[in-house]
């Protein structure tokens, strides 16, 4: 059965603050936790007015602290901005203090634009094999095998689930050759979703950590009372999406009535494109769409994402989708 996720990038409202951003953020990974999510995870990102998790690991600190039993973390860090022993003593602390309930996703991605990713990796030399090599680096550190000739302290013996992401084929490959779960980003990048699936299946070797493939999916879903709430709330990533897509990236929006019906030719494209995986409506709509995506895919886990302006109705979101999960007699 499929199980179910919330990804949250704690956005950052206009006309709001971080430290609010920051407290929606717990109050809604204690709300996930008792609708039965089985995981809160939230992302690395750099120089962007509208995402407070920039400090992951920090913001996955508070998190864990406002919650007792939902899995805490991140996904992902990009591992390229980080020494593998920095990401290690970092979630080993993590771990420390919330045993047993901490997720660390990799990815390859800056985060952020070149310039910025200048700024927090002083240089831009580019190397294919680095990724998997920070990553072996990473599980020699928690496995404290004796391999890099340093102790992580803390992280040596971290009970630290790896997964590897990926918005192509790369990260697939990745996952399958070390034996990971692996997780796409189809919720904004849905292209390759379909191919990196059949790849990461079709070569998957069994680990220590998993003995077989292991799937989850990014899935926008906003969910109210009626199709048309749902569409209004909604429309609030819809204008987060085109302005990212058009340079001019800002904060998480209020709604707007009609919002894609006014939108360009331009703007009508990049959201048929980026919003491929989304479930919009009432929940009869919402859950006609996340069958039809399991169904497509089989993917043992869907991985929620829903910037809602409000955050009573982003709550309420939640709750819509996990009564359908329940429904589908989905496993949390």
């Amino acid at each position: 059965m499929t199980a179910y996720s919330l990804l949250d990038l704690v956005p950052v409202l206009e006309g709001g603050t971080v430290s609010q951003s920051l407290a929606n953020a717990a109050d809604l990974a204690q709300h996930a936790e008792r609708l039965g999510f089985r995981r809160y995870w939230t992302a690395e990102h750099h120089g962007m007015a509208g995402i407070a998790s920039a400090a992951t690991s920090v913001v996955l600190g508070h998190i864990a602290a406002a919650t007792s039993t939902i899995r805490v973390g991140a996904g992902g860090i990009m591992l390229p901005n980080h020494a593998p022993l920095a990401i290690a003593e970092q979630f080993g602390t993590l771990d420390a203090l919330f045993p047993g309930r901490i997720d660390l996703g990799l990815g390859r991605a800056p985060g952020s634009d070149q310039r910025v990713a200048h700024a927090m990796r002083r240089n831009l030399q580019s190397d294919s094999n680095a990724f998997p090599r920070d990553v072996l680096e990473l599980q020699s550190y928690f496995a404290d095998d004796g391999q890099t000739g340093i102790t992580a302290t803390p992280g040596a013996g971290a009970n630290v689930d790896l997964w590897i992401l990926g918005s192509s084929t790369f990260g697939a490959q990745l996952a399958a050759a070390l034996g990971l779960p692996y997780a796409f980003a189809s919720h904004f990048a849905p292209d390759s979703l379909m191919s990196a699936l059949a790849i990461y299946r079709r070569d998957f070797q069994p680990s220590a950590a998993l003995d077989r493939p292991h799937v989850m999916a990014g899935f926008n879903i906003f969910a109210a009372n009626t199709d048309a709430e749902a569409e209004l709330l909604a429309s609030s990533q819809q204008q987060s999406f085109v302005a990212l897509r058009t340079g001019n990236p800002g904060k998480l929006k209020p709604p707007v009535e009609g919002y894609r019906q006014s939108l360009g030719a331009q703007g009508q494209q990049i959201l048929d494109h980026v919003l491929q995986c989304s479930a919009v409506g009432s929940p009869v709509t919402v859950a006609r769409g996340i069958a039809a995506f399991v169904e497509r895919t089989g993917v043992d886990e869907i991985m929620v994402t829903s910037a809602i302006y409000d955050h009573e109705a982003r709550k309420r979101s939640l709750e819509i989708t996990a009564d359908v999960m329940a429904e589908f007699k989905v496993a949390a």
